[in-house]
């Protein structure tokens, strides 16, 4: 059921300004065809003709259309049909164009769009997936065409001299985002948008309709004021105010809903003032209470009459694909269930996301490098010239410890950090023409440490122990570490050791070997990862298993000891 209410005295002084939006019927298929003046004292043809159709001399038209006797009498109080066809023709134009956007031209085919092109009555606008188009009347009045969106002009009249704008828009699918100027003082401006379901008429003001996919009509104000009447009633005296803030939904059948508070925007504080992603715009808005989607939408001026992306998230996290480098305007919107736009928020945003950040190859992952001795070292990107590495401390790159711009390879020597935990990066810098330099953004912070190296263990350090016919072997060790030692008959022997292995404890006993004199060096690895040299090589001497009753080896015909009796 419909509910309307009876306007007030206010209200009746307000809608001359005000969104009026009334149920199509038949009566509103077509736009008005006549204005209606009403005649006052000291009107005549001449002046009227002159003042709404621009020249006095068409005054018979008037007088045929309303069947006038005398065209220097007319009566005060009564009513004159000024036909729309006698205004002179208002002029359109197409402000901005972007991605796989259309114009089609009254008896022509569609065709690509180009700035500044004349757009007559009868002319179709269409605008694809992730494209957008903005319409500029003569009057100002900037109509922007959303993405998947279809609108035809089927009226553009101006006002006599004055040139006060007479425009009618059909949407046929999709939405638009109008902002009317202010009506200046005497003004006749009128402006119209008219859905299968629905008709606005607004002066000064700014809104968005939507003509939804199921049929409904979906309108809602950021400035200005709203009536909503029944098509068959009289909108003066049945209109209901939807005051500034508030939206309304228009069933597909004609009904009207109750106006509803719109949500409100969506706090964009806490975004970034410059977005430095190469392949997405990434945003993380506030939460809105009561929000089912959000939308977002990136122009490159601040009325949003050139539009470069938009999209709609069912959550605040919105990403939307990369734009290039610039200065732009970013809008943010909550929607509600029943899919009403809420209040905007818009601020300014740049985006420098080129030359792209080289990719850090080492240290990755929190690595360790030995003090005096580790490298930070990045990816070389195309067309860079320079590079440039910044080393903080835990605190950040507020006030850098290292900061060092490199021409040729992406790597920076560490030779004076001390042991300590750290964080690098890296930006890629290009050579503009005429010589100028242009960095672009910083890649993640990776963290790292420094440390000593292990210390290497002197052969006196390591001790020998015999059992029988087995030695072991014992050093010193601290908690964590672990150790790798090698067993040869000689110096040369270490390319290819006979016994290669990693101990866990800072003890080793040795394998049944030939009796004979070898060579063992151990290196000692921290928990960080850093590695000692190897130690220098320790001669240990392996018995044999069977001796005599004096302690010398029995030995075999051929001179070698015996292992076994």
């Amino acid at each position: 059921m419909t509910t309307t209410t009876t306007t007030s005295p206010a209200l009746r002084r307000l809608l001359p300004w005000a969104l009026l939006l009334a149920l199509s019927g038949p009566a509103l298929a077509q736009p008005a065809s006549a204005i209606e003046h009403t005649v006052r004292p000291g009107d005549t043809l001449q002046a009227l003709a002159t003042h709404y159709l621009g020249d006095a001399r068409l005054w018979p038209g008037l007088q045929q259309e309303n069947h006038v006797a005398d065209p220097r009498r007319l009566r005060p109080g009564s009513r004159l049909r000024i036909p729309l066809h006698l205004l002179p023709p208002g002029s359109a134009e197409v402000a901005f164009a972007q991605g796989d956007v259309r114009v089609q031209l009254p008896g022509g085919q569609p065709q690509a769009p180009r700035p500044g092109q004349p757009l007559p009555e009868g002319a179709r606008v269409q605008a694809g997936t992730d494209s957008f188009i903005t319409v500029r009347l003569a009057d100002g009045t900037l109509v922007r065409v959303q993405a998947d969106s279809q609108v035809q002009i089927e009226q553009l009249r101006r006002r006599g001299r004055a040139g006060d704008a007479q425009s009618v828009l059909q949407l046929e699918r999709g939405s638009v985002e109008p902002s009317v100027p202010p009506q200046p003082p005497q003004g006749q401006r009128r402006f119209e948008i008219r859905t299968p379901s629905a008709s606005t008429a607004v002066r000064g003001t700014r809104f968005l309709v939507e003509l939804a996919p199921d049929g409904r009509t979906l309108a809602a104000v950021t400035e200005g004021a709203l009536a909503v009447a029944p098509g068959t009633a009289d909108a003066d005296a049945s209109a209901q105010v939807v005051s500034q803030g508030h939206g309304v939904v228009v069933s597909a059948a004609g009904a009207v809903g109750a106006p509803a508070p719109l949500l409100p925007a969506p706090a964009l504080d806490a975004l970034p003032a410059t977005l430095e992603d190469a392949d997405f715009l990434t945003l993380a808005l506030a939460p809105v209470p009561g929000a089912a989607a959000y939308q977002v939408q990136v122009a490159r001026d601040a009325q949003f009459a050139a539009i470069v992306r938009s999209v709609t998230a069912p959550g605040p996290q919105v990403r939307l694909p990369a734009v290039p480098d610039g200065d732009y305007y970013l809008a943010a919107r909550a929607m509600d269930a029943a899919g009403l736009p809420g209040q905007r928020a818009q601020r300014a945003v740049r985006v420098k996301a080129h030359p792209v950040a080289p990719l850090a190859q080492a240290p990755l992952g929190g690595a360790t490098l030995a003090r005096g001795q580790g490298t930070l070292a990045c990816t070389p990107v195309q067309g860079a010239a320079r590079y440039r590495i910044q080393v903080a401390d835990e605190a950040g790159f507020a006030a850098p410890l290292l900061d060092e711009t490199r021409a040729g390879q992406c790597a920076l020597a560490l030779a004076t950090l001390a042991p300590g935990r750290y964080q690098w990066r890296a930006a890629s810098v290009r050579e503009l023409a005429g010589g100028a330099l242009d960095q672009g953004p910083f890649g993640p912070a990776q963290p790292f440490a420094v440390a000593e190296r292990p210390p290497t263990l002197g052969a006196q350090a390591i001790a020998a122990s015999e059992s029988g016919s087995r030695v072991s072997l014992s050093w010193p060790g601290a908690a964590g570490q672990r150790f790798r030692l090698q067993l040869a008959p000689d110096e040369a022997g270490f390319a290819h050791p006979l016994v290669d292995e990693e101990l866990a404890e800072p003890a080793w006993a040795a394998p049944a070997l030939a009796p004979g004199s070898y060579l063992v060096r151990i290196r000692t690895r921290d928990p960080s990862g850093l590695e000692s040299a190897f130690s220098t090589p320790r001669q240990i001497v392996l018995p044999p298993a069977v001796q005599s009753g004096t302690g010398l080896p029995i030995t075999s015909a051929d001179g070698r000891p015996l292992s076994a009796p």
